[in-house]
């Protein structure tokens, strides 16, 4: 089976998958994961928000909120604007779980990713405004017992959340 890449600079065709040089320009090529952000919210009673996702890859199944980093945003950050973007609210931000390489069905090809988890709190008596083109819906489920996720990364997020926690 022959490799159809192309050069990420010069367009020319690549002789194999990245990791490889292109023989027209000498551009490294390489294959990274793309950063993303989950978050483990805690309501304090030793339970998790869990979103049902409402789009695909993995539609109708539960998830943690999160997303993709943009292009030179830290983690942090990019936790903070996804809890703005999926959940109209703004978070208080926790300690950091871990990373976790995971991969993302996305345009047809099955993506690397890096999952950055953190755990997070809401503020007292903020109400959700779960955005309809991400979820579906919303509950609470208990840390040490969730339901099937729709990513394996958040199932160890959430194992190693347990120890943070308790």
């Amino acid at each position: 089976m022959t490799f159809a890449g192309h050069c990420f600079r010069c367009g020319a065709a690549l002789a194999a998958a990245p990791p490889c040089v292109c023989g027209a320009c000498g551009y490294e090529q390489h294959l990274n994961a793309r950063p993303t952000v989950g978050l483990i919210i805690l309501d304090g009673a030793g339970r998790f928000l869990a979103l049902r996702r409402a789009r695909a890859p993995r539609a109708g199944l539960w998830e943690t909120p999160g997303g993709f980093c943009d292009g030179w945003e830290e983690p942090a950050d990019a936790a903070r604007r996804e809890a703005r973007e999926e959940l109209g609210v703004e978070i208080e931000l926790g300690a950091f779980v871990g990373m976790y390489l995971g991969g993302y069905e996305f345009q047809g090809e099955l993506l690397p990713v890096l999952d950055c988890f953190f755990l997070a709190t809401l503020p007292a008596g903020a109400p959700l405004l779960v955005d309809p083109v991400e979820a579906s819906e919303y509950a609470w489920f208990p840390l040490a017992d969730p339901p099937p996720l729709a990513f394996g990364t958040m199932d160890r997020a959430l194992r190693d959340a347990v120890l943070l926690a308790g």
